[in-house]
């Protein structure tokens, strides 16, 4: 419920604080006081579109917090769960507008979005009226006002499951059925693909480990050029270490006859000739090594050759052709076995169209029933209401074959003013006075079933008197035993029935200000007795004023 209102500087209010109880609460006061001021501040705290001219004249910005008292459990804690607003208490949301036409939103505090004001305004606060356009009057709400009505919770949680799983059943098959086709056109193509692709099982990762190797054995292959090119010189015709052997053989021989001479040559010829066989044993060791072969080099380039070729056939990167190979399998499975696999999922959605349709029709049912059982209990507060040949129409359309997830039913609330008068949609049938007094006939049926936890009605009785006041407040008043409920009335017979009288006036000369004040027993019967006798209040007045509070 509305605890607490705080409203700064809008229009015609400079400073007012209300605290707020359960059960009825009557806002009066003469005409032009500022109660039509006092709602346009709550329901920007509700998420109405803010405005410049709402901010007092001059004044920087104004400002409005709305505390609500939710209980645990409640849909808007779980909004605001969604929406990561911390949530330890009271629910608090606070609106500045300012001059130059910005406005901000917080809520417990937190910077939120107007659009998440109006969604918990919507679910804390109704705003019933002469010219309310929302609400009880909107169509789209009706089928859930009489699913709330009904208690259908069980039987709408059940159609709305079968209506997903019968969707899933005719996705699955529309994908299903397309992947055929599509498959079926292919298919020469899907055959001739598969097979190539099955006999080059391209590998993921296999296009950048062939290059890789390719380019290592390029390099070996560089390598493995330059060793031979040395073995050839060391090792072939033209190597150096024959003729250097003969040489040293024909140095030996003359070394004798020269004593000493050619000594130091012999030994460097010698040492020439190690050095050579060593040399040439090391390339040798080196050849023998090096991890080079030619039919490897070739293999490995022909098999990137390959890939990259039916890479670019396919119009894929040379990594994604397992991927593709194992796509097109699949599509050709679904080809060759797609007779099979269409008729089970064609039964399986049969199957749960059936299961939706019966939930549906059983809906429909419950619905038929619960419409019989409100159109009773509204018809019974109309007489009271001067409404007694007025007659209220709950319009069912069923159409088995337009299923939506709620089912499939059309609902509106429909009335006949008189007998003999064409019955039509609520909104466009009934005047203004009617109107209302449907509103509250409803409201009263529906309890608070389908409610928000605060109602507010913006003079309701507003073109009626006497008994029909005295009605309204009576309705207004057992509505109050189950939601909270805050009116702006001009009715007495409507405020003497109130918990909490709230007075609206005007103060001041040069700059006007709104202020609303609680009254006690004392000061409410003499508000009262005004708006039973006018500008002169007279003792006759008053004692009728208290006639009606004592009841």
């Amino acid at each position: 419920m509305l605890s607490r209102l705080s409203i700064r500087d809008i229009v015609l209010i400079e400073r007012l604080d209300i605290d707020l109880t359960s059960g009825l609460s009557v806002l009066t006061g003469e005409t032009g006081a500022g109660k039509s001021i006092l709602l346009d501040a709550l329901s920007l705290a509700l998420g109405a579109r803010g405005d410049a001219s709402l901010v007092r004249q001059g004044a920087a910005q104004g400002q409005v917090i709305a505390v609500f008292d939710v209980p645990v459990g409640h849909p808007v804690r779980a909004l605001l769960a969604e929406n990561a607003i911390e949530d330890d208490g009271d629910v608090i949301l606070r609106r500045v507008q300012t001059a130059d036409g910005r406005t901000r939103v917080f809520i417990n505090d937190q910077p939120a979005s107007v659009t998440l004001m109006r969604d918990l305004g919507r679910a804390l606060v109704e705003i019933h009226g002469q010219h309310d356009e929302r609400a009880l009057v909107d169509p789209a709400a009706h089928r859930a006002l009489l699913d709330a009505f009904g208690g259908h919770t069980g039987a709408l949680n059940a159609s709305r499951e079968a209506w997903r799983q019968w969707r899933h059943a005719e996705g699955a098959l529309a994908r299903l059925k397309a992947r055929v086709e599509s498959a079926a056109r292919e298919a020469e193509f899907l055959r001739s693909s598969v097979d190539e692709l099955v006999q080059l099982d391209p590998q993921p990762g296999e296009e950048s480990a062939l290059a890789e190797k390719r380019a290592e054995m390029m390099r070996s292959e560089k390598i493995a050029g330059d060793v031979r090119e040395a073995e050839e010189m060391l090792a072939g015709p033209s190597a150096p270490s024959p003729q250097l052997a003969g040489l040293l053989r024909r140095l030996q021989r003359k070394a004798a006859d020269v004593p000493g001479l050619l000594d130091d040559v012999v030994q460097s010829l010698d040492q020439a000739l190690i050095a050579l066989d060593a040399a040439q044993s090391g390339v040798q060791i080196a050849l023998r090594t090096i991890d080079f072969e030619p039919q490897a080099l070739e293999r490995a380039e022909e098999r990137l050759f390959a890939l990259r070729a039916v890479a670019r056939k396919h119009n894929v990167a040379v990594d994604d052709l397992a991927e593709l190979r194992d796509t097109m399998s699949a599509n050709l499975a679904d080809l060759d076995a797609g007779a099979d696999r269409l008729s089970k999922l064609e039964g399986e959605s049969i199957v749960a169209r059936k299961t939706f349709d019966d939930a549906a029709a059983h809906l429909s049912e419950l619905r038929e029933s619960a419409a019989a059982a409100l159109m009773q209990s509204v018809m019974a507060e109309l007489p009271a209401l001067k409404l007694e040949r007025a007659e209220f129409i709950v319009a069912i359309s069923t159409d088995a074959e337009n299923r939506a997830e709620e089912g499939i039913d059309q609902i509106e609330f429909w009335v006949r003013t008189n007998p003999g008068s064409r019955p039509g949609p609520m909104m466009k049938v009934a005047s203004g006075g009617e109107l209302s007094r449907f509103l509250l006939a409803l409201k009263v049926a529906l309890a608070d079933r389908g409610s928000a936890p605060t109602l507010v009605f913006d003079e309701i009785d507003s073109g009626v008197g006497g008994a029909v006041a005295d009605a309204i407040g009576q309705r207004l008043e057992r509505l109050a035993e189950r939601v909270q409920v805050l009116t702006v009335t001009h009715a007495p017979q409507v405020a003497a029935r109130a918990l909490a009288h709230f007075l609206i006036s005007k103060s001041g000369a040069d700059r006007v200000a709104t202020k609303v004040e609680q009254m006690d027993q004392g000061a409410r019967q003499e508000e009262i007795a005004r708006m039973l006798a006018g500008a002169t209040i007279t003792d006759e007045a008053r004692a009728a004023a208290g006639k009606l509070l004592a009841r």
